[in-house]
């Protein structure tokens, strides 16, 4: 797994969290840890709990959101226990592993763990390629961080690591995320956002083209596509007085 798999936490909150985390990845084999704003990672009570995978935590990747966190990657799996009509349709966790196996030859998957006492918020989850959960008690449903990353990580290591033969060269997320970008910059423009509430259509567009799973040339054409349309809206008055 450590060929194609990375942890990330978003501003996790604990020394000791972080260093079991570390723990749980070395009992498979995994070693590229990513945070997002983490406490103080290498504090001694993370080498403490981190036991005999200490070294992790000088490996571990530090980024200023989690945009840049998994840009890189060609599939991104939010993990949360919460729906909501902003988070799409959340996967269940025996689900991962199908999603693993869709990579294509090189490509990378990320799962993507939120913080100890509020996890990931919507904007988060619609960052990501994916959401998933894990089917716990209503009464106390919460999983501890290192948990979590155990339960999901053993979910993957049950399964066979190789990738489709043949699949699609698919957009890694960063290069989604210039897209989105673009799209957005143009609805505004055309007043077809909310400018209180962009994420609202910006969400479900996200989502749209998530599961579209772009390849390299698709996303090619669409970036065209709307370089053409913010070109050719830039005279654009505005909606008139009347039209819904």
């Amino acid at each position: 797994m450590s060929e194609n798999l990375s942890i990330i936490l978003v501003e996790p909150q604990s020394p000791g969290n972080i260093g079991m985390v570390c723990r749980a990845m070395a009992n498979f084999g995994l070693s590229d840890l990513r945070m997002v704003n983490p406490c103080e990672y290498l504090h001694p009570e993370a080498r403490k709990f981190a036991v005999g995978a200490h070294s992790l935590l000088g490996l571990a990747r530090v980024f200023p959101d989690l945009t840049s966190a998994i840009a890189d990657l060609h599939l991104s799996v939010a993990t949360t226990r919460r729906a909501g009509r902003l988070r799409g349709d959340l996967l269940d966790i025996g689900a991962v592993p199908e999603l693993r196996r869709s990579l294509p030859e090189g490509g990378r998957m990320g799962l993507v763990f939120g913080r100890e006492d509020a996890g990931l918020s919507s904007d988060e989850v619609a960052l990501c390629s994916h959401a998933a959960t894990v089917d716990t008690s209503a009464e106390v449903g919460s999983l501890n961080l290192a948990q979590a990353v155990l339960l999901f990580v053993h979910e993957l290591a049950r399964q066979p690591p190789a990738t489709l033969a043949g699949a699609r060269e698919r957009s890694s997320q960063g290069e989604l995320e210039a897209l989105f970008e673009q799209m957005e910059k143009v609805l505004a423009r055309i007043a077809f956002l909310n400018p209180k509430r962009p994420e609202a259509v910006m969400n479900s567009l996200r989502r749209i083209h998530q599961r579209a799973s772009l390849d390299v040339q698709e996303l090619r054409m669409l970036r065209g596509l709307w370089s053409q349309i913010d070109w050719s809206c830039r005279d654009w008055r505005g909606r008139k007085r009347g039209d819904d």
